[in-house]
């Protein structure tokens, strides 16, 4: 089924004939889903025979048109229709100033017209064809649980926080915004929050991440506009179309952390303790130093591989699934230009991480349970590995294999598969192999077992390090192997022990220490918009 396309106007103020003519004409040439109208369709001043023309069937409205209450009431005539729940017109659907609306597409709409009146107490506000709404109004709506579109009269509060698109102060001064708006849309997670400017600008702010909230919870993100008056003299965009793709859950360009989350205070060590190689736990390498003294494990909020954190660094994601998504690496172990020969226009060290928060897969549920989060994460992670390897052998042209592996330990922070591309020879002729057992016969740690683990028997299993080694020759020969090395609780693991293999393995010793590698912002973004261009063909979340 096609994603809907959808529409927007802002404010007509009464000025219906013009604007729905020219709804008229782009329906005609794109076949719109729906139309939804923001802001006020109606002025104080609306002349009745427009009215009575709309109402008679004279005024036509060209496809189905849905809107709320703005800052004005609605005239008498309309108010006394809604108030009667019986139709305007054919095609006008007034959704009432609190709702939830299922449209014939299935797009769930929720809105809440009017102002805030914070003079309105003890409950929810009755009259729907008015313009004000009380803060348990708001309150209520977050019954809806989720929303693919939220149309408000009034702006969420602080909603430009976060953001590089500025407002003028005079435009600022303009706009009326609530905190029970806010928390509304932190709340139903709509794809698109959709609100009408006071005076004529455009805003359109970046797409923002929600914070996950739980385990096995798919990341959301939030469109929110505000369109100009319809008709405006400083020629402001007024109107703004979209398809609206419900299962597209892949990461729009630009995404921010949410402006509403709540934002903390960084530590000087944050960053060395919850980077994206750091983890909190067993800092020191091997098995020298002092243990030190272990801290609570950070919740989502703080932790480096939860979209939820308002620190995560969202430029380097690359590709978000139901379940897990990928990203690029801080301080990657190859550069832009190690496997250039290759065919490479990126470094090829990438992180696969679990959307839920979790120290290991099986901590996350039943893993005898197919439709359980356990399942269905390792599954997408094993897909998005598989896909991994796909790209980078065939954008090779078979020159290149893949190393992936992974800590899990029960006091993980969270639990990922980091994923480096090197040449396809050191796993055919058995060299890396070799290099990860005389690296764990140097270190003292258990020797590998080259053993299949299979997610239903982990939990037995314990703490383990596995790695997996892949490459193929393009002429059906693959070779793939898993060793698994136990590790046991009173082990002091390097958690760089992977790193530290390949960097000795591929001649790229000085770059072992990530912090030592890292890039600028602009370098890591273009890495990232260069591997997204290759990974098309085989990224699975654009389907």
């Amino acid at each position: 089924m096609a994603a809907p396309k959808i529409v927007v106007l802002g404010s007509l103020n009464g000025d219906l004939a013009p604007a729905f003519t020219k709804l008229a004409t782009l329906h005609a040439k794109n076949n719109f889903s729906m139309a939804i109208l923001v802001g006020d369709v109606f002025a104080p001043a609306t002349d009745d025979g427009v009215i009575a023309s709309l109402m008679d069937g004279t005024l036509e409205v060209p496809l189905p048109t849905y809107f709320t209450v703005g800052t004005h009431p609605l005239p008498a005539q309309i108010a006394a229709k809604v108030e009667a729940d019986e139709e305007i017109c054919p095609n006008l659907h007034f959704l009432g100033k609190r709702s939830i609306t299922k449209t014939s597409d299935g797009l769930r709409i929720v809105s809440l017209g009017g102002l805030l009146d914070a003079n309105l107490v003890g409950g929810q506000s009755k009259e729907q064809h008015l313009p004000f709404h009380s803060d348990d109004d708001a309150k209520a709506l977050k019954g809806a649980n989720s929303a693919d579109i939220l149309l408000t009269s009034m702006w969420p509060a602080e909603v430009f926080h976060g953001s590089k698109v500025q407002l003028e102060a005079a435009q600022r001064a303009a706009i009326q915004s609530s905190q029970s708006i806010a928390e509304l849309c932190a709340a139903l997670k709509p794809r698109y929050h959709l609100s009408a400017s006071p005076t004529p600008f455009f805003y359109e702010r970046e797409a923002f991440v929600h914070p996950v909230t739980g385990d096995g919870e798919v990341a959301s993100f939030t469109r929110f506009i505000s369109l100009a008056p319809y008709g405006n003299d400083a020629k402001a965009k007024a109107m703004y179309a979209f398809g609206l793709n419900t299962s597209d859950v892949s990461l729009p360009a630009g995404v921010t952390a949410s402006p509403f989350a709540p934002q903390r205070k960084r530590g000087r060590n944050d960053d060395a303790a919850y980077s994206r190689f750091g983890h909190q736990h067993d800092a020191q390498h091997g098995r020298r130093g002092k243990r030190r003294r272990q801290s609570p494990p950070p919740g989502p909020d703080r932790c480096y591989f939860c979209l939820s954190n308002p620190n995560i660094s969202s430029h380097m994601c690359c590709s978000i699934g139901d379940d897990a998504y990928i990203t690029t690496a801080k301080g990657p172990l190859p550069t832009p230009t190690t496997f250039a020969a290759e065919g490479l226009e990126f470094p090829g060290h990438f992180i696969i991480i679990p959307l839920g928060h979790a120290a290991t897969i099986p901590s996350m549920g039943d893993t005898s349970d197919p439709n359980g989060d356990a399942v269905k994460t390792y599954k997408e992670m094993t897909r998005f590995r598989d896909s991994l390897q796909a790209m980078i052998s065939t954008k090779s042209s078979h020159k290149l294999g893949a190393v992936t592996w992974e800590i899990s330990r029960d006091r993980n922070v969270h639990v990922i598969w980091q994923f480096i591309a090197i040449p396809a020879p050191l796993i055919h002729n058995g060299v890396a192999e070799a290099a990860f057992r005389v690296e764990a016969e140097n270190q003292q740690y258990p020797p590998f077992q080259a053993k299949d683990l299979a997610l239903g028997d982990q939990a037995a299993y314990g703490d383990f390090f596995r790695v997996w080694l892949w490459a193929d020759n393009g002429e059906d020969k693959i070779k793939g192997k898993s060793l698994v090395m136990p590790l046991p609780s009173d082990l002091r693991f390097d958690l760089q022990f992977g790193r530290r293999v390949l960097a000795k393995l591929i001649g790229l010793e000085k770059r072992f220490v990530w912090q030592d590698c890292a890039q600028a912002e602009e370098e890591e973004t273009k890495d990232v918009e260069a591997f997204r261009e290759a990974f098309k063909p085989w990224d699975f979340t654009l389907a």
